[in-house]
């Protein structure tokens, strides 16, 4: 069994047993190709979650800081997770996302860059529609509704594909990156205020 497995069976008792956690529409993350996961992000516990909900492993950029920590750099790259130097535009960190996409992975990433502070859903930062445009991954919006409270029900909810095939087309321009971030977080918001109940 790989770490990764080993990992991901490990989160999944925790959100099973202490969140009581609700998986709500993983028939729509594509068996194979490239997918980019878009969620919003409320807690230091939304990566495992995302990951664990779903069959295929899912890759992630975490802050260089963490992999200058000996044990919890083995962790959280045996889960998958890549360096990213924040606060600047990190280049090998692209082209390392392009490349997981560009072989058939998936990429889970939180488009409005840090954690609500309210809960509620932000604005997106323009990465999220870079990696969007420069590649033909299926785009999965995905609304992590909490808080997280030990025996208190937790949901992540996996949406349908957005369609950006209009966008694709269109000139590359700031106006397209952020267009399509807006949107990107417009269906995150929809499916956040359809499941909440």
């Amino acid at each position: 069994m790989s770490y990764y497995r080993l990992f991901r069976g490990f989160f999944r008792i925790i959100f099973s047993l202490v969140y009581r956690w609700q998986v709500i529409g993983r028939e729509h993350i594509p068996k194979e190709g490239p997918v980019i996961l878009c969620a919003n992000h409320i807690s230091l516990w939304d990566p495992p979650l995302l990951g664990s909900g779903i069959e295929r492993q899912v890759h992630f950029m975490a802050k260089e800081e963490l992999f200058k920590i000996p044990v919890l750099s083995f962790l959280i790259t045996k889960f998958g997770a890549f360096p990213v130097k924040r606060g600047a535009g990190d280049r090998a960190a692209i082209r390392t996302t392009l490349k997981l996409l560009e072989d058939g992975k998936i990429f889970g990433i939180f488009p409005e860059g840090t954690r609500s502070k309210t809960g509620e859903p932000g604005e997106a930062m323009p990465g999220v529609a870079m990696f969007a445009l420069k590649s033909e991954a299926a785009v999965i919006p995905v609304a992590i509704i909490g808080p997280y409270r030990p025996f208190r029900s937790i949901k992540i909810v996996y949406g349908k594909p957005i369609d950006l095939t209009q966008l694709r087309e269109a000139k590359s321009s700031a106006d397209t990156l952020k267009e399509t971030s807006d949107l990107i977080m417009e269906h995150i918001k929809q499916l956040r205020n359809q499941h909440l109940s």
